[in-house]
């Protein structure tokens, strides 16, 4: 090891200049790396007479201190002034296009449903999905054995004990929650998740959505109901839309009714939609029967009151005219596609 070797690299590190972040790491490596200069004078090191290795000991110390420096120099000096490896991007150019997503048709018509009986001054409430077997069925009329329960056709997730837990098969349960918390008047529509043991085919599905809404205060009748419902299916389906109500059988309300409205594609005439009647079925709906009030601890010689449901696969399938209820859930991008440009609602 000679003296010359140690200025020779000083002053190569003192002249050395680089463009590129690529540069500096060359240089880093040639001076520093484990087969570097500085690498090679600290192996011969070793092999110098002890006389000597204090004096050579400190200078090639602090060459090496040097050498680290000037590399983390060159590296800052490079960032402050955007020098890179690659071609500089021109600001000026519009940036790269990226596809835009789409909101899934059961989502708007969700949030539009929401929307109109936000207006009738209805708020929103929400429940767990997985429930207890009082909550979907006892507090809805709906006794253990009880021919009713064949309607619905549950998935089960504990059983064998007296409350089992299970996939709710209605939202109406949330109307339960809602009725033994809130007190009386009583105005809120239930949007969620259900699930029913249900053969997947182009009018079913096990897993699907609903809307319940439920209204409870003194002097609540069925004109009221009826009101109700046809407000929501004109602003749903256009002004000139009309209902039918027809006698039907829920055991949570009584009197019960399902609900059709006037075909909007055919106006009336008769369609392959409405299969030749001029009529769509939409929604379910009753007055609460006195026996849902009471087991929520509502009076029900004081207060009356109404609920109704629809399938959010249903009213999508009747706005947007979808043959296949199983399109929803296959995530087919060339479907969901075609609601990119749906109205915000």
């Amino acid at each position: 090891m000679k003296r010359e070797d140690i200025d020779r690299i000083l002053g190569e590190l003192e002249a050395l200049k680089c463009k590129t972040q690529k540069e500096v790491e060359e240089a880093r490596v040639r001076f520093l790396g484990k087969k570097g200069e500085l690498t090679a004078l600290f192996d011969e090191f070793r092999t110098i007479d002890k006389a000597q290795k204090a004096e050579f000991g400190k200078a090639l110390n602090e060459l090496k201190q040097k050498a680290q420096a000037r590399i983390e120099e060159l590296k800052a000096t490079l960032t402050d002034t955007g020098a890179s490896d690659g071609p500089k991007a021109d600001l000026s150019m519009p940036g790269d296009p990226f596809e835009l997503g789409s909101r899934h048709p059961v989502s708007i018509v969700r949030q539009e449903i929401v929307d109109i009986f936000r207006k009738f001054g209805y708020d929103v409430a929400e429940g767990p999905e997985i429930e207890d077997d009082y909550h979907v069925f006892e507090a809805l009329n709906f006794p253990a054995n009880h021919p009713a329960r064949d309607m619905q056709d549950t998935f089960f997730v504990s059983a064998g004990h007296l409350n089992p837990l299970l996939l709710r098969t209605h939202t109406s349960s949330v109307q339960v929650r809602t009725m033994e918390k809130m007190d009386v008047p009583i105005r809120v529509i239930c949007p969620g998740r259900v699930f029913r043991n249900e053969a997947i085919s182009a009018r079913a599905h096990c897993i699907f959505h609903q809307v319940e809404g439920l209204y409870i205060d003194e002097g609540v009748t069925f004109a009221d109901l009826k009101q109700a419902i046809l407000l929501f299916a004109r602003e749903m389906f256009g002004p000139d839309t009309q209902i039918r109500m027809r006698p039907s059988y829920f055991p949570f309300t009584e009197p019960s009714a399902e609900v059709d409205v006037s075909c909007n594609i055919c106006h009336g005439k008769g369609c392959n939609i409405c299969k030749g009647t001029g009529w769509l079925e939409i929604l379910g709906c009753g007055m609460v029967d006195p026996n849902v009030l009471e087991a929520s601890g509502i009076d029900s010689k004081r207060y009356s009151g109404f609920a109704f449901g629809m399938g959010l696969e249903r009213i999508a399938m009747l706005k947007w005219r979808v043959n296949d209820l199983r399109h929803y859930f296959e995530n087919d991008m060339r479907f969901l596609h075609e609601f990119a440009t749906a109205p915000e609602v």
